[in-house]
């Protein structure tokens, strides 16, 4: 394809090639001529040579993909070149159309020749306008006689001639508009959508379409959607909603003409599209008649046009007309669904409010920033009231009309003020408007629908703003109570009771425990309650059943208090067994069974979402004690409906076949969109169509395709209140969910019954079937169908049974393979594959195969084709593939053949869609086959009609296969890799070019594959950019596909993608005004919202916008907040980058010199994001505020400022972070922003950026005023949350102050520790001050601390212990929120543990007598306090004592087994807690006198040591080790002291017995602390010297080199008296380093090694001998590292053998050959060349000798 990147054709190469080669070849060279004219100065000198080629080909029969190229090419050619001869070149295409050749090449010349006319008058414009009249004429005569693809081609041509020509074409308006009439109500689809695109383009300068037209052309569009698809209805709605739009504001002035009409007002608007919506596009007559027959036969499919219309009308005015117009747009809004004419039926009721749902949410959703929402909302309020207020004044048939209104207004109020979220907040203090007062008025409303809307609306409220969730609780409770005797009251509360208790599952915060018992009890008194009146009983057991089943959804935390309860109802409820069951069924009359069933349904409701939400609950135990009611309802069911009762699951089988094929059901609706997409095969659903695809509006599209009785609304099951949902749940109507359930449970039970009666039951199904003809026929197979594949996907695990099963089970399959419905041969398909899947038996899958080869050969019918198409592809989709080579053959072959058959679209589309599946089924085996199949691909790709896009998605499908087939591959250099890569290419870019928005998605996702496996071969400099420009397109699966592929691209040329995307954005108009950074949208904020609250809305956020306000205005929270999180994301990466990010003086620098950007110059900017975020009215956005200040904070405090040496580049934010931090300090502030908040006082104040104490002090007094609020705890009756938020509060307030206590601390030590010379007055200070604000609170804040820490210790007790917990709670938890609790503490200890030791060692373990007057709340509930319940008070020792081992014990059990997700803080937090201990002298005391407890642990630091590779770590380890050896040693002294003074002159020999060992000198390991040291430090000395072990002496030491860290490593020596035998420390380090730092290493080793050689050892007659030979092994080994590498230096090497000659004694140094090789050692070294060797051999001899 290289050689068809040139100028001109080349020719020569052109001829070589066959026809379908040549083809593409021409196509690749267009595609390039396309990118090299507007690029080369070439034009002029080729354009006669162009002209002839680009000629040439015109005649040529191109394809579609082809032709419009070419026309785009030649128009182009002319306009950069001379467009005079342009003329010739439309009178010979007007000689084209003229000719009356019939031959198969004629019509595509044709075709090509009515594209380039409307690409040369679109390019050239007004210099064609003479041949305008002409061409016009002539595309009008030909469109007569033309076929659907002429009729298309014509229509988008004469669109881009108006586009060219623009008021120079007013003279053919009239002439085109008749001509587009007429294909706004074609047959072919893609004709209706392009007259729609030609009368838009006509409507810009033809004024009479929306003045004198508007009502015949509103007409013809509603005309238009009567059998239309999606993508008409989208075209002919845009069309029709522009023009309404021009109507009512025209674009420019018009005076109203004789008999004609100017400006129309709002209310004509919207008569016109209320008259569609209501009539149609039908005559008089016929809607005449309709009323006088009380019927409707306007399509749902018009109502759905109408309704996208009306979204198109207001979108097109804009926000600001619509905030202006809202009131009177309502009130006519209302009028349509209040009609009697739209609600005849349930169904059409549905469709209605659905409709008119859809139009408020696209409109108030997407327009209005949220102030102006915030007057919507006002308006659906004051619009509610007004229904409510018109209720008692009129007939029962107004009130049941006015439902529809209410209905509509409370789910889009509740929609808006759950997309407000907090800033909601001043709609609820609103006193005209009242919103709570008027939601909660209608729930007493006599309509069902309408109170359960406002129960959901009020169910919204209280996931937007949590705090009102328990007011509004309490508040429905209280009513409920007061008129429990209305049953209106019973069933309006008792839904809004559910709905607000269900809504707790969306909210964190939660609400009191106590509020679920008192729904509970609620309950329990309804259900007693029920039987005392019969006019209430019905509401009182339905509303009482739905509060257990929103209770349940508050999760295991809170039923498994009421567990008990529950299962006393459910037992209640139902007979306590089936002999009761029996005698029940003899009484009652029909109220009675009413009520009855009622209730057990409830239970069963209970049931189902107690399985759902509290699984962990539901034990054998609790299973057992359900099965008796399941039990009974199920033989209630089976006796209501008069079944013969047979065993097992048998009877239930009855009943779900007479449910599924039975004569009763046959007459009900058949919705097959709810039965059948969830069991077919996802990649097979787009072969339905649209309908099923996730567009922007499926919300109403998938009405269209709903059953006759209705779709989805809240009044067919009240209990759908209590579903997890953010959208309003739609419950199916009670038939079809019948059928739904049936078809699960179908699929659950028949595996439990025996073989004889399966075998039975799909007989019957077949026999069925095979008897019905018609609509009842398709009803039951489509019910037997999904019952069959319901089995087979998901309730089969074993066997299907016997084989006289597989032959019904394939009949049904196999007839529904031929059905005229799309989706259940989808589903027929897919069970297809499930079935040889389930049987397992390779015999039985290739007679499947032969039957589908079979009835392809035979079968006519496109259903059948198509259907055994897709069925030969999907047949291997479970069995592990394809690996027959013959029967690939076979398939390829057969489907090759269907997929070229032009002449049914259908078989096409399907067998295409089955050669992808096969492809993807046959993996490598594939290859050989990959050739042809690309030809084929491409040749359909460039030859199929555009009229037909399902072709085209299926094509995309193919290409798509094709290149994961070939995978790596595609890197290959060779001719014929590059040819298929060549192909792929050429078919990505045709799908590109296609109208369709499926074909152009599907083309990104092959280009997206196509990367991954070649990147070099995808141009991104065109791909990036037309991604870019697709990400505002209007289609969400468009938007989708362009999101995915730039997420991989971004993942692995992020550098090259950023340089497109930022070259696309320059060459944007108006670069300066509309930059897109993360800035613009958080301070888009409060005050553009105030000088203009009614701009576009986010999703419109990338288009363009006025000069003046930029892209970004008037935002919603959720995109603020999201600008946030992408801030946070861009620090974290900055952080891997380049250091100049965090470092101002680099930064400033380098600015000089490049045009680099960096993070650290823009400080003032995300500080000002970060502030204005943290002050925003929403909590959401708040919070990513105040995480926003706290990364900050984290990153940039230790940053210092060029300019004032001494100072950081924070100090100048003092003030904005404490304004941030102010507001979430407030009364009113959520608990979870206050936790946020403390997390970033701590962190600031610890930073060290505050150097002034007045500064210091503002924030502290925050953290202050917070602690107060901990100290005088929560009024429990005031409560809004649940009490695990007031621990989560309590335990981030006791943290942050903990982490400012240990700062403070350090920075003292750190005072005391430098040289009062070098620390600045300022910083001293500081550190000092905050010492001493903290150390006012300490008091209070340390019995706090223990408190907490005891809790945790409680709470981390294993299971077996629960019981050992307060019955209570502790100090800051209750007894019923332990579950929730624990996740706090755990969150929490570490710090606060650190603080406690800290505090402890100020004291010195000294109690102290002031006690805080002003502490209100229990902070030691146990055994922490001064009392103790048993034994009175305690003495300061014991309480000293039990907060010792309260620390111990926590740090202990953490230590032991340190859980991965713990952060490495926890663990150092608990390490310096120990040392904060150890270095008091009363807690080292304990730990030494307790030898136990020491050697434990060290055990556990000894593990730490091995699972830990921090250097901070192991040094605190080794502290740790030193301190306890040294509480240890001290025990030791104390003793033997102790003993001295007792015996007076005895003498330290005569007492061994205070050391280990003894006189025996044995060592227990596991009980011996000397063990556990010299253990732990040899693991230390192994991990840094590995050569020390034989085992790992080949490996390399972790550390090369001797860091300072490790320096202090080698700090003590090891000590083994004959009377102590205990190590006061050891420790060692890596061996490697250089410099002057070795010498502080080789003088602790060489301290080591005398203490090692004098040891006590050598002289005790037990070890002597061993001693001995041990010391001498050693002296040998020190001998022998003069002739090995081992990077020692001699001078070491000889002191180490003076230490051994003066201190091990003759025994060790003078036994042959030891001493002749020392003597060696000295002689050597004596001759060495190196002065300052020979110098220390000097000094040691000397040494030596005066020592003898």
């Amino acid at each position: 394809m290289e050689r068809a990147h040139s100028l001109l054709l080349n020719e020569e190469v052109c001829s070589q090639l066959g026809e379908h080669q040549r083809v593409e070849f021409i196509f690749e060279w267009l595609n390039h001529l396309k990118k090299l004219l507007p690029a080369t100065d070439r034009v002029r000198a080729n354009q006669r040579r162009l002209v002839e080629q680009l000629s040439a080909v015109l005649i040529g029969s191109p394809g579609p993909p082809t032709r419009w190229l070419l026309a785009h090419c030649l128009a182009l050619l002319y306009r950069l070149g001379d467009p005079v001869p342009s003329s010739l070149l439309v009178d010979r295409c007007n000689d084209i159309i003229r000719s009356k050749d019939d031959s198969p090449s004629g019509l595509p010349t044709r075709l090509a020749a009515i594209a380039c006319l409307g690409a040369l008058f679109e390019q050239l414009g007004r210099m064609l306008a003479g041949s305008f009249k002409d061409t016009l004429a002539n595309l009008l005569k030909a469109m007569k006689s033309a076929e659907s693809q002429g009729r298309y081609e014509i229509m988008l041509s004469l669109e881009k001639i108006l586009q060219g020509l623009g008021v120079s074409a007013v003279p053919g308006h009239r002439d085109v508009y008749k001509a587009a009439r007429t294909c706004l109500t074609d047959r072919s689809m893609a004709v209706r959508c392009a007259a729609a695109k030609c009368l838009l383009e006509l409507q810009r300068e033809a004024v009479f379409l929306w003045t004198s037209e508007l009502e015949n052309v509103a007409t013809l569009c509603f005309r238009a959607f009567e059998g239309s698809n999606y993508n008409v209805r989208v075209s002919v709605a845009k069309l029709l909603g522009t023009l309404l739009a021009a109507a009512v504001e025209p674009r420019q002035p018009t005076a109203p003409r004789q008999g004609g009409r100017g400006r129309s007002s709002l209310e004509e608007v919207m008569d016109l599209l209320s008259g569609g919506f209501l009539r149609g596009g039908a005559g008089f007559l016929r809607a005449s008649g309709d009323m006088l027959k009380g019927t409707s036969s306007v399509g749902k499919d018009v109502r759905i046009g109408v309704t996208q219309a009306c979204v198109v009308f207001v979108s097109t005015l804009g926000g600001s007309w619509l905030e202006a117009n809202f009131p009177a747009f309502l009130s006519l809004l209302m009028e349509l669904a209040s009609h009697g004419r739209a609600t005849q039926t349930p169904g059409d009721a549905v469709v209605t409010r659905r409709c008119v749902s859809f139009i408020l949410r696209s409109t108030l959703g997407s327009l209005l920033g949220e102030k102006a929402q915030t007057n919507a909302a006002k308006q659906l309020c004051l619009a509610v009231a007004a229904q409510k207020r018109a209720i008692g004044e009129v007939s029962s048939a107004d009130v049941s009309a006015s439902q529809h209104v209410l209905v509509c207004c409370l789910l889009e109020l509740g929609g808006l003020v759950q997309g407000l979220g907090s800033t909601a907040a001043p709609l609820l203090t609103d006193s005209s408007t009242a919103l709570l007062d008027t939601v909660v008025s209608v729930l007493l409303h006599p309509v069902s629908s309408a109170c359960l809307a406002a129960a959901w609306c009020l169910r919204c409220v209280a996931m937007a703003m949590p705090s009102q969730g328990s007011l509004l609780l309490d508040r429905c409770v209280e009513r409920l109570v007061a008129l429990k005797s209305s049953p209106e009251a019973v069933a309006g509360y008792g839904a809004a009771v559910a709905a607000l208790v269900a809504a707790v599952q969306h909210c964190p915060l939660g609400i009191p425990h106590t509020k679920g018992m008192v729904v509970l009890a609620l309950a329990e008194d309804l259900l007693r309650s029920a039987s005392q009146n019969s006019r209430i009983s019905l509401q009182r057991t339905r509303a009482g059943w739905l509060l257990v089943s929103s209770l349940v959804t508050l999760g295991p935390a809170v039923v498994e208090h009421h567990l008990s309860r529950l299962l006393l109802l459910w037992r209640c409820v139902f007979p306590a067994s089936l002999r009761e069951q029996e005698m029940e069924l003899r009484r009652g009359d029909y109220f009675t069974w009413q009520v009855t069933l009622e209730g057990r349904a409830g239970a069963l409701c209970a049931m189902k979402n107690l399985l759902l939400h509290c699984r962990e609950l539901v034990t054998d135990d609790v299973i057992s004690r359900l099965l008796t009611p399941l039990a009974c309802a199920v033989a209630l069911l089976t006796k209501v409906l008069h079944l013969s009762p047979v065993e097992s699951f048998g009877l239930v089988m009855n009943q779900l076949v007479t449910d599924l094929s039975g004569q009763d059901n046959l007459n009900q609706p058949c919705s097959e969109l709810t039965l059948l997409p969830p069991l077919c095969h996802h990649d097979d659903l787009p072969l339905v169509g649209p309908a099923l695809h996730d567009t922007d509006h499926r919300y109403i599209e998938e009405q269209l395709h709903g059953s006759s009785v209705g779709g989805g609304s809240l009044d067919n099951d009240a209990f759908s209140l209590c579903e997890r949902s953010d959208d309003a749940p739609a419950p199916l109507p009670p038939a079809i969910a019948l059928t739904a359930a049936a078809v699960r449970l179908f699929g659950a039970l028949f595996p439990h019954i025996i073989s004889a009666q399966r075998v039975k039951i799909l007989e019957l199904f077949v026999d069925t079937v095979n008897q019905l003809k018609g609509q009842r026929q398709q009803t039951v197979q489509t019910h037997v169908c999904a019952a069959l594949c319901s089995l087979l996907k998901g309730g089969i695990r074993g066997s299907l049974g016997p084989e006289e099963v597989r032959s019904p089970a394939l009949s049904l399959l196999s007839g529904a393979l031929e059905s005229g419905s799309p989706l259940l041969r989808c589903l027929a398909a897919e069970g297809l594959a499930r079935l040889v899947q389930v049987v397992g038996d390779p015999g039985f899958t290739v007679s499947v195969s032969l039957l589908c080869f079979d009835r392809l050969k035979t079968a006519r019918d496109a259903a059948s084709r198509s259907g055994y198409a897709l069925a030969l592809g999907a047949l291997y989709r479970y069995t592990g593939g394809i690996s027959s080579p013959q029967h690939l053959s076979t398939c390829l072959g057969i489907l090759f053949t269907l997929s070229q058959d032009s002449t049914s679209p259908e078989v096409q589309t399907w067998s295409l869609h089955s050669l992808s599946l096969v492809v993807d089924l046959s993996g490598g085996l594939y290859r050989a086959h990959a050739e042809p199949s690309f030809t084929l691909v491409l040749r359909l790709l460039l030859s199929a009609p555009p009229t037909h896009p399902e072709v085209h998605h299926s094509l995309g499908r193919c290409l798509h296969a094709l290149i994961t087939c070939l995978g790596p591959d595609l890197q290959g250099d060779g001719a014929a890799v590059s040819g298929l890569r060549s192909s792929c290419l050429v078919g990505c870019g045709v799908m590109q070019a296609g109208p369709d928005c499926l074909v152009q998605a599907r083309a990104i996702s092959c280009l997206q594959q196509l990367h991954m496996f070649s990147p070099p071969h995808v141009n991104l400099a065109s791909l990036v950019p037309a991604l870019c420009a697709n990400l505002c397109s209007s289609y969400l699966c468009l938007r989708r596909a362009v999101v995915a592929c730039l997420r991989q691209l971004v993942q692995r040329e992020a550098l090259e993608v950023s340089e497109h995307a930022v070259t696309l954005v320059k060459e944007l108009p108006r670069r300066d005004n509309t930059q897109l950074d993360c800035r613009a949208p958080v301070e888009a904020s409060q005050e553009d919202e105030e000088a203009d609250p009614t701009r576009d809305d986010d999703s419109s956020a990338f288009r363009a916008r006025s000069e003046s306000g930029g892209p970004f205005t008037a935002l919603r929270w959720a995109t603020r907040r999201f600008a946030m999180e992408c801030v946070c994301r861009i620090i974290a990466q900055c952080e891997t980058a380049d250091p100049a990010h965090f470092d101002m003086a680099l930064a400033q620098e380098r600015r000089l010199h490049e045009s680099t950007d960096f993070l650290v110059l823009h400080l003032g900017d995300l500080v000002r994001m970060a502030f204005m975020a943290a002050t925003d009215h929403s909590d959401q956005l708040r919070l990513a505020g105040l995480q926003t200040l706290l990364v900050i904070i984290r990153r940039f405090s230790a940053i210092p400022e060029p300019e004032f040496p001494g100072h950081v580049i924070l100090e100048q934010y003092q003030a904005n972070v404490g304004a941030a931090l102010r507001p979430a300090f407030t009364a009113d502030a959520p608990p979870d922003v206050t936790v946020k908040a403390c997390q970033v006082c701590s962190a600031w104040i610890a930073s060290g950026v505050v150097s002034d104490l007045r500064d210091l002090r503002r924030v502290h007094q925050l953290l202050a005023s917070s602690l107060a609020k901990v100290q005088s705890g929560r009024d429990t009756s005031s409560q809004l949350y649940n009490e695990a938020t007031a621990t989560m509060e309590t335990l981030a307030v006791l943290k942050a102050w903990a982490e400012v206590y240990i700062i403070a601390v350090q920075r003292s030590r750190q005072k005391e520790n430098s040289d009062p010379s070098v620390s600045s007055l300022s910083s001293s200070s500081e550190s000092g001050g905050l010492l001493k604000l903290v150390q006012s609170d300490l008091s209070t804040l340390s019995r706090l601390w223990l408190a907490a820490l005891q809790d945790y210790a409680l709470l981390t007790l294993p299971q077996e212990y629960a019981s050992q917990l307060p019955a209570t709670g502790g100090s800051f938890y209750t007894a019923e929120t332990v579950k929730q609790a624990r996740a706090h503490y755990s969150s929490s200890w570490a710090p606060i543990l650190h603080a406690t030791s800290l505090w402890l060692h100020s004291t010195g373990f000294v109690m102290s007598d002031d006690s805080p007057a002003n502490l209100s709340r229990p902070a030691t509930p146990t055994s922490m306090g001064h009392t103790s319940s048993v034994g009175g008070a305690k003495s300061p020792e014991d309480i000293s004592s039990d907060r010792l081992h309260l620390i111990l014990g926590i740090s202990v059990e953490f230590l032991c087994s340190p859980h991965s997700e713990d952060q490495m803080e926890n663990i150092t937090s608990c390490l310096r807690a120990l040392q904060a201990l150890l270095d008091v002298s009363w807690p080292r005391a304990k730990i030494g006198n307790d030898q136990a407890l020491s050697v434990e642990l060290l055990s556990v630091l000894h593990r730490l040591m091995v699972t830990r590779e921090s250097v901070s770590v192991q040094l605190a380890v080794l502290d740790l080790l030193r301190q306890i050896v040294t509480a240890a040693q001290e025990h030791v002294r104390e003793k033997r002291h102790s003993a001295e003074v007792d015996d007076g002159a005895a003498e330290k020999e005569t007492l061994p017995e205070f050391g280990e060992g003894r006189d025996t000198g044995g060592l227990i390991p596991g009980r011996s602390l000397v063990f556990g040291a010299l253990e732990l430090c040899l693991c230390v000395l192994v991990r840094k010297l590995p050569q020390l072990s034989p085992k790992l002496a080949g490996t390399s030491p972790t550390g090369t080199r001797l860091s300072g860290f490790y320096k202090l490593f080698i700090c003590l020596c090891v000590e083994v008296s004959a009377g102590q035998r205990l190590m006061e420390g050891f420790s060692a380090g890596s061996a490697g380093g250089g410099g002057g730092g070795l010498g502080s290493v080789v003088q602790a080793a060489l301290q080591a090694l005398k203490s090692v050689v004098t040891s006590p050892m050598s002289r005790q007659e037990k070890s002597r001998g061993a001693w001995i030979l041990l010391l001498r092994s050693a002296l040998n080994t020190l001998l022998g590292l003069w002739d090995s590498d081992s990077g020692v230096d001699q001078i070491s090497l000889l002191t180490a053998l003076t230490v051994f000659l003066l201190s091990a004694g003759p025994d060790v140094c003078t036994v042959e050959p030891l001493h002749a090789l020392c003597l060696q050692r000295f002689n050597a070294s004596m001759d060495a060349k190196d002065p300052l060797v020979s110098t220390g051999e000097r000094s040691s001899v000397s040494w030596i000798n005066g020592r003898m």
